[in-house]
């Protein structure tokens, strides 16, 4: 695509991430709505409140799953909206309400059953998964929850390798389908009519095929169409280099500065390994750029690819875009190697723009020459900030001295996670409005 210059939204628009934001809120209320409609409408028909109580837990955190796919799917009406990490954020508490209503509807319902038949609870369960079908099949989908509830956990999360960790989550899908063939085997409140049946397929229906056009069609039909090659290997130092790539119809693909893809590079010993880089160019069209510093094995081997390898993207990511301005004139803050999104959007941003660039010594400033010929093409101001981290050189007072204007403007803030909160702090202390401030991290729902 051609790079745009993107204006921001009129005063008065409403801002895309609470359009969005609500209607996904709006979507999971309407729903809790219709679920309770239909629960009530088949009467209660228990023997005593626990069941009631058990029965209504198990219906909610069956809905709960069918959203948790939603959200994902990595839809890209939703993603470039309201941003991969947020979705991340909302599909890490939502796991979490999966994992107690279930668990309070495996509780609720199995001391109900005992309380009917005088059993004790642990005789009662197995009674249960002995003679009433799809039993098992929900205590296999709850144990499965009950693992990755536990190791989505601060604390085991932090001891765990992303592929060890990822490995085991991809279990909660084969536990969504435990746990549906379990709700239609004994789901009585949606056997009840058709209506109630046509409504729980439809809802399933939708949830699946949106993972399904998410995370698979939609990836293959745009690797396939735009077949994507290394045309280049920039090193920008020691331990940075650029990757340049060429394809089919670029033109089509509906990339924005900020974005990032999930890259592979189908070599012999890489192929199966994805990492998240942004673009480092405006896409215009013709080609594509990301530029990547070594942080472990996958991105050291990028200096070593050969022009001509394929590339499989999946992306593009994230809403760390101009669509959310909201203030005609812009500040981009840039720390390490995270100048590569920010200097994308300085490069498609319209309106004058100051850019601080925060480094620990010259030569850790990655692109500069670029992003100075830029900022000069474009008008924008541009501060180089070197030295140790303290004293901190974006403290509030450092801030409004180079950037007396901050609150009348959008920032656009990337970089390390210590860098970023700090900022964050110092954009607060001087009461910069949050609708101002964008920003986003490397995070990836499911």
């Amino acid at each position: 695509m051609t790079t745009v210059q993107s204006p921001p939204a009129p005063p008065t628009a409403m801002r895309p991430r609470v359009v969005a934001g609500t209607g996904l809120y709006a979507v999971l209320a309407a729903n809790a709505a219709v679920v309770t409609y239909f629960f009530v409408d088949v009467g209660f028909g228990a023997s005593n409140a626990l069941l009631v109580l058990g029965r209504l837990a198990g219906l909610y955190g069956a809905l709960l799953m069918a959203f948790q796919l939603l959200l994902v799917a990595r839809l890209p009406w939703l993603d470039r909206r309201i941003g991969m990490d947020r979705l991340t954020s909302w599909h890490r508490w939502t796991g979490f309400g999966i994992l107690w209503t279930l668990l309070a509807h495996a509780v609720f319902i199995t001391f109900g059953y005992a309380d009917s038949s005088g059993l004790d609870p642990v005789n009662q369960l197995v009674d249960l998964a002995e003679t009433v079908e799809g039993v098992l099949r929900a205590v296999a989908a709850l144990v499965i929850i009950l693992v990755v509830g536990a190791v989505s956990g601060r604390f085991a999360r932090r001891r765990l390798a992303y592929e060890t960790w990822h490995f085991i989550h991809l279990y909660t899908y084969l536990a969504v389908v435990l746990a549906f063939t379990h709700q239609v085997a004994v789901g009585t409140t949606f056997t009840a009519s058709s209506a109630a049946t046509a409504y729980w397929y439809a809802l399933w229906g939708v949830a699946l095929g949106s993972v399904l056009v998410g995370r698979l069609v939609l990836p293959l039909w745009r690797n396939w169409r735009h077949q994507l090659r290394v045309s280049a290997v920039v090193p920008e130092s020691d331990n940075v280099v650029s990757i340049h790539i060429t394809g089919r119809d670029l033109d089509r693909l509906p990339a924005r500065a900020g974005q990032f893809f999930l890259w592979r590079f189908l070599t012999k010993d890489r192929w199966w390994q994805a990492n998240p880089f942004s673009l480092s160019a405006a896409p215009d069209g013709r080609g594509l750029r990301l530029t990547a510093k070594a942080a472990g094995d996958g991105s050291a081997a990028l200096r070593h690819l050969e022009p001509g390898t394929r590339v499989f993207a999946e992306g593009p990511y994230g809403a760390f875009t101009a669509l959310h301005r909201t203030r005609p004139e812009s500040l981009l803050i840039a720390g390490g190697v995270g100048v590569t999104p920010i200097r994308a959007l300085l490069e498609e941003l319209a309106g004058h723009a100051v850019v601080i660039y925060r480094v620990a010594s010259d030569r850790d400033a990655v692109l500069y020459d670029e992003l100075r010929e830029l900022a000069h093409a474009k008008g924008a101001e541009l501060h180089l900030v070197t030295g140790p981290v303290a004293p901190d050189r974006l403290a509030p007072a450092e801030l409004i001295r180079m950037v007396p204007d901050i609150a009348e403007r959008d920032v656009f803030l990337c970089g390390p996670p210590p860098m970023m909160n700090a900022v964050l702090g110092s954009l607060r202390a001087l009461d910069v409005p949050k609708p101002q401030i964008h920003f986003e991290r490397f995070s990836l729902a499911g």
